[in-house]
């Protein structure tokens, strides 16, 4: 049978501004992860009639950023495991940001429904990997247990701010939804 065990404190101490930026960092993705599930809500009205999707289209919009994102949480997880969990957060940052652009610049529904899959991606290996950095940055206790906690209060705020940033953010132009990112 299988064990689990909760990874010690990091081999050397860490300063207190290491530890804020981590901190900025990992949760700044989360906010930005959920965020991206429900700001494109209010601002799919504005797509469908600037790039001319049908309904199933706009359907896709969402439904390919949260199948990639949810169906490959645990692959992401174990790219972590296998090429360092820094080294996967920053790589799934960089694929989320850099599909979010392309979101934001998609010139029509089959470039935007295949970004917003790749932006799911990114998330799918930046969340997982960021917990485990929490996990093996901070020490168990207070520390890591405020970070945790942190973590998991970006994701709230990600899913009710996303809907009222889409709606400001539509007024100017839906693509700011993405460019935010």
């Amino acid at each position: 049978m299988a064990g689990f065990s909760v990874p010690g404190p990091p081999a050397r101490a860490l300063s207190s501004s290491v530890l804020g930026i981590a901190i900025i960092a990992i949760t700044g993705m989360q906010l930005m992860a959920t965020l991206d599930g429900t700001i494109v809500i209010v601002a799919l009205p504005r797509m469908q009639d600037e790039l001319g999707l049908s309904d199933a289209g706009k359907s896709w919009v969402i439904t390919a950023y949260v199948l990639t994102f949810g169906g490959l949480l645990l692959l992401g997880g174990r790219v972590g495991d296998a090429i360092g969990h820094k080294r996967a957060f920053i790589s799934g940052v960089g694929v989320f940001t850099i599909a979010s652009m392309a979101c934001g610049l998609a010139t029509d529904g089959a470039l935007l429904i295949a970004a917003r899959a790749v932006q799911g991606i990114g998330a799918a290996v930046a969340a997982p990997t960021g917990l485990a950095l929490i996990a093996t940055t901070y020490a168990v206790g207070h520390a890591r247990n405020r970070a945790m906690a942190m973590s998991a209060g970006m994701q709230g705020i990600g899913s009710v701010l996303g809907l009222v940033l889409g709606g400001a953010l539509t007024v100017i132009s839906w693509r700011l939804a993405f460019l935010i990112n």
